[in-house]
C-alpha cells in the first residue's frame, strides 16, 4: 500500500473497503476496495474523517485481506461447505446441505493462535440447514505476507478438515411403542406428534410402528420384525424406569442387542437406552419425550442420523451442557443444551 494525502489520491485505487457511519441512520461501505478516486469523492472522504488514503501497491507481493479470507476458508473447509464473496476482509462459510457440523476444535485453536487470523464457528455437533452460515473467517490486518498465508495453509492441512459437515443418511425408522395402557387402548398413542414428527424433519421415513404391551417377549419379537422389514434405526418409547413392569431393557437384550449404555447425565432424558443390534442402532426413549419439549432424543438423533456411533464415553461426556434450562421460550438448538 501507499499512504497519500486524500487530495493527492485522485486516480488511485482504494486498497480496502472504507466504512461510512451516519449515527442512527447508516453503517456500511462508503467506498469499496478497487474504487478509483474521483475529484468529487474528496469532500465525502474528508467527511468520513479520512485525511490520508491507502491505495493499492501490489508490487510487494503481499496478500490483501479479501484474498486472504477466501484462502483461509478454502484451507479449513471440508465437503458440503461454501463461502461468500469477501467483504471488508471477511467471508461467511455456509452449509450446502442439511447436516451435522463437526469442528476439529484443536485445529481451530491452532489456526486462531496464528497472528492476524480470526475464524469463528458454531459449536461442533450443531444440526445445520442448507444455506445456513456456520462460520466466518477473516484477516485482521489489511495485508499479510505470502509466508503467513502458507503457514496458515500448512496448519490447516495437519487437521484437515477443520470444519466439516456430515450429511444425514436417509434412515428407515422402525418404532416400538410400549405400554399396556396404550396397547389396550386406554390412552391415545402420542408418538406421531412427539417422536415421529422429529425424525421426519430430517427426511426419515417411518417404515412400521408396532404397539406392544409391557412384555419383554413382545418387545423382542417387535425388534426382530422391524429388522426383517429393513429398518436401519429402531426407536422404542417408554418402559425404561425402575418400575418392575418396565421391561424395555430386558426386551431389547432378549432380541440379541448389545447394551452400549443405559442412563445418561442428561436431563430430561436420564433413562435413555443406547443399544445396537448388528450394525443398527436402537435408541430407547424415556417417557419424558412425551412431556418435555427438548430431551436427550433431540441431542442424539441428528448425530445418529449422520452416521455417528454413540459410545459410552460419548454419553458420559454429555453431562457438561446436559441440563436443559427450561426456558419459557425454547430456542434449541441455539442454546447450551447438549453443547
Amino acid at each position: 500500500m501507499k499512504k497519500l494525502m486524500v487530495e493527492d489520491s485522485v486516480g488511485m485505487m482504494v486498497a480496502h473497503d472504507m466504512t461510512r457511519v451516519v449515527p442512527g441512520t447508516f453503517k456500511g461501505v462508503g467506498f469499496k476496495k478497487g474504487h478509483v478516486v474521483k475529484p468529487e469523492d474528496i469532500p465525502e472522504l474528508l467527511k468520513m474523517g479520512k485525511k490520508y488514503l491507502y491505495v493499492l501497491d501490489r508490487s510487494s507481493g503481499a496478500t490483501h485481506e479479501d484474498e486472504a479470507a477466501v484462502r483461509i476458508a478454502r484451507a479449513i473447509c471440508g465437503e458440503h461447505l461454501t463461502w461468500s464473496d469477501p467483504k471488508e476482509g471477511k467471508t461467511q462459510i455456509r452449509s450446502e446441505i442439511d447436516g451435522l457440523l463437526k469442528i476439529h476444535v484443536e485445529g481451530l485453536k491452532e489456526i486462531n493462535m496464528l497472528s492476524d487470523i480470526s475464524v469463528a464457528t458454531f459449536k461442533s455437533g450443531m444440526p445445520c440447514k442448507r444455506g445456513q452460515t456456520i462460520a466466518a473467517a477473516r484477516l485482521i490486518p489489511l495485508f499479510t505476507s505470502q509466508e503467513k498465508m502458507e503457514e496458515i495453509e500448512r496448519v490447516a492441512m495437519r487437521f484437515a478438515p477443520i470444519i466439516d459437515l456430515l450429511p444425514y443418511k436417509r434412515k428407515l425408522i422402525g418404532l416400538i411403542v410400549t405400554g399396556s395402557e396404550v396397547y389396550e387402548g386406554l390412552i391415545e398413542d402420542g408418538s406421531d406428534a412427539f417422536v415421529v414428527k422429529k425424525f421426519e424433519e430430517y427426511g426419515c421415513e417411518l417404515v412400521r410402528k408396532i404397539i406392544v404391551s409391557d412384555d419383554a417377549e413382545q418387545i423382542s419379537h417387535a425388534i426382530k420384525a422391524l429388522r426383517d422389514v429393513g429398518c436401519d434405526l429402531i426407536l422404542t418409547t417408554g418402559g425404561l424406569s425402575v418400575d418392575p413392569d418396565d421391561v424395555t431393557l430386558k426386551g431389547v437384550r432378549s432380541a440379541g442387542a448389545e447394551i452400549v449404555s443405559y442412563g445418561t447425565p442428561v436431563q430430561p432424558g436420564s433413562m435413555f437406552l443406547n443399544a445396537r443390534i448388528g450394525d443398527g442402532p436402537i435408541l430407547g426413549l424415556p417417557a419424558c419425550v412425551f412431556c418435555s419439549q427438548r430431551t436427550v432424543y433431540d441431542i442424539l438423533l441428528p448425530r445418529v442420523l449422520a452416521g455417528e456411533e454413540i459410545t459410552q464415553e460419548d454419553i458420559a461426556g454429555m453431562g457438561h451442557g446436559g441440563l436443559c434450562m427450561g426456558c419459557d421460550v425454547c430456542h434449541f438448538p441455539n442454546c447450551s443444551f447438549g453443547r
